[in-house]
């Protein structure tokens, strides 16, 4: 936005279309209902996530711990090949923790939209831009301290609501696909883990039954373990690619929009620097 006019006369139907502007913003607030919907959504799909991180980490970690003991002709075995999985279930706890941070950064999204969509904040947002234009019209000119309450009032009223359809609007036209096919195949690896390690030896089964039952699938067992290893990379993939949306949606989109809406304040706001008269 440009700097406002210097003429008298478009300078007070700028300050018009201002005050016409705020009032509509802060009372009608077309935009608080969508963007409170839209963060919502946000905030479902990052529990969602937390929860499909959750899951393959329970199951990932039953497959680590998993042992086979056994001790044919008295000799002890012990084989753990489950152990390869470590730097998987790490991966996976990591993803969890972001997964529950990003879920935070919607709430707080939602908590900043109720504190902005307030009736006192509208009232306040309101009678500071009425007092700034009032003091434009009459004088021409208004006190920087002013100017710097409303910038600020400003951005706790509209910069997150706009800030919020923004992003979600990027995220329906850019990235939903992608969250789609990334999140289906997470939701989906815990059975793959399950369905490779069914023959897991039981508890209560007596040493001769284990080693009758063991002995014969070791290196079944061994080359299952390594499916998962194998399939595991695709994980992987799958898994940075959320990371990476989550963190572009919960923290550069929105610090980039708070940039904007912050530049886009003050050039509404800003008035024109007084030149000094010539000689």
């Amino acid at each position: 936005m440009s700097t406002p006019p210097k003429n008298p006369s478009l300078q007070r139907a700028y300050l018009l279309l201002v005050a016409v502007l705020v009032l509509v913003g802060c009372w009608v607030a077309p935009i608080d209902a969508p963007a409170r919907e839209q963060v919502n959504d946000g905030l479902k799909r990052a529990l969602t996530t937390f929860a499909a991180a959750r899951a393959l980490g329970a199951v990932v970690s039953v497959a680590q711990g998993t042992q086979v003991d056994a001790t044919p002709g008295g000799v002890g075995v012990s084989f753990a090949p489950g152990q390869a999985l470590k730097p998987l279930n790490e991966l996976i706890e990591q993803f969890a923790a972001i997964m529950l941070a990003a879920s935070v950064s919607f709430g707080i999204q939602l908590m900043l939209l109720n504190i902005g969509a307030h009736h006192l904040m509208s009232y306040l947002v309101s009678g500071v831009a009425l007092v700034w234009i009032v003091w434009r019209w009459q004088r021409g000119r208004s006190p920087r301290w002013l100017q710097s309450l409303l910038i600020g009032l400003l951005l706790v009223r509209f910069a997150v609501p706009l800030g919020a359809v923004a992003n979600e609007g990027l995220y329906r036209a850019f990235m939903a696909n992608d969250y789609q096919a990334a999140l289906s195949g997470i939701e989906k690896s815990p059975t793959a883990v399950v369905d490779a390690t069914q023959e897991a030896p039981v508890a209560q089964e007596g040493w001769r039954d284990r080693i009758e039952r063991w002995l014969p699938k070791l290196p079944n067992l061994k080359a299952t373990y390594d499916q998962i290893l194998k399939s595991a990379s695709d994980w992987a993939e799958r898994i940075v690619k959320l990371i990476a949306l989550f963190v572009l949606q919960t923290i550069v989109l929105p610090l980039v929009f708070l940039f904007v809406a912050w530049r886009l304040a003050r050039a509404a706001i800003r008035e024109p620097a007084v030149r000094p008269a010539a000689a």
